[in-house]
């Protein structure tokens, strides 16, 4: 094998945008996609962190992502998370093409939270909260933008600098928006959060806490939840009280059974049961899905499907 082209993180970026990634994730579905029908990807403890490998194949393609998970990089002025994408012929398994990873995944994750929340969101949403100041939360303004007329965003981070740099960079957009305060009293902080929550049509986190970010009583009736930064069985950002009030959307029911804390920890306290999952995106942009009158929670744990359909987009756009 020799000279396998590869598409860097600029190429990826230029050649699929992300209101492209939305249509492209969708057109798959409608398409008749199966997401039940993707490999469980094999997670592998390392001494520095966990391998992630994601294997699909559908329609001319096929596909594997390798992601590392590396808790302690930050401190090294390192990625937490790195990987590479290879792309292969769907009939002879021939290599086509190599691509960054990362921004793979930064760019598929945000597309399939705006493709969920297209169809579970108000028409009329405009209040984001958005709980992490990463790439993923930025990516996320960016995605629900193609979706929704969101103009207003709340930004809750633990860093306080980057909580704010965040923000300035949904002002500089021309949304308004602000980073939550995370010093003062308790109550004030506690005070701040809920009025945020209670005037927000979509919350979205994407952070690597393990606990719940905030109680779930504080998010309204007919707010939509995004939930994308947990994919272990023992990790969650959402409590029990908010996934049982909630009609739940999952990217497949059995990934999602498998390794989504935010329903197996409740399924294990006996909060809701497995049948409480109102169906998968399949479902969802099939319009099986018919959303109660509490909140809508999309719980995404990212699936191989998804980096191949946008993966094959890049490289046709390429060649």
């Amino acid at each position: 094998m020799t000279g396998l082209p590869y598409l860097d993180a600029a190429t990826v970026e230029r050649l699929v945008p992300m209101g492209r990634a939305v249509r492209i994730l969708e057109d798959a579905l409608r398409a008749g996609l199966d997401p039940e029908a993707t490999p469980q990807r094999p997670i592998v403890d390392l001494p520095a962190g966990q391998l992630l490998l994601m294997p699909a194949a559908a329609g001319r393609y096929a596909g594997v992502k390798a992601v590392t998970i590396a808790p302690g990089n930050p401190d090294r002025e390192l990625p937490r998370i790195q990987g590479t994408y290879l792309l292969f012929d769907g009939h002879t398994l021939t290599p086509l093409a190599a691509l960054d990873g990362i921004a793979l995944t930064s760019l598929r994750t945000p597309a399939v939270s705006a493709l969920a929340v297209g169809h579970l969101a108000d028409g009329d949403a405009r209040r984001l909260v958005v709980f992490g100041s990463g790439p993923q939360a930025w990516g996320h303004v960016l995605a629900l933008r193609e979706v929704r007329p969101i103009e207003d965003v709340t930004v809750v981070g633990r860093d306080q600098d980057r909580a704010e740099a965040l923000a300035g960079r949904c002002r500089a957009l021309g949304l308004t928006a602000r980073a939550l305060p995370r010093s003062g009293s308790a109550e004030a902080l506690a005070e701040a959060l809920a009025e945020a929550l209670a005037g927000a049509d979509v919350i979205v986190c994407c952070t690597t806490a393990r606990e719940p970010l905030f109680p779930g009583k504080l998010a309204r009736d007919g707010v939509t939840v995004v939930a994308v930064g947990s994919h272990e069985p023992g990790a969650r950002e959402l409590d029990g009280d908010l996934v049982a009030r909630a009609t739940v959307v999952v990217e497949a029911r059995a990934a999602a059974l498998e390794e989504a804390g935010d329903l197996l920890i409740p399924i294990r306290e006996g909060t809701i049961t497995a049948g409480h999952l109102a169906g998968n995106l399949a479902d969802l942009v099939a319009g099986r899905v018919v959303a109660g009158t509490g909140p809508r929670v999309f719980k995404s744990t990212g699936m191989a499907w998804e980096d191949l359909v946008v993966a094959a987009a890049a490289y046709e756009a390429w060649r």
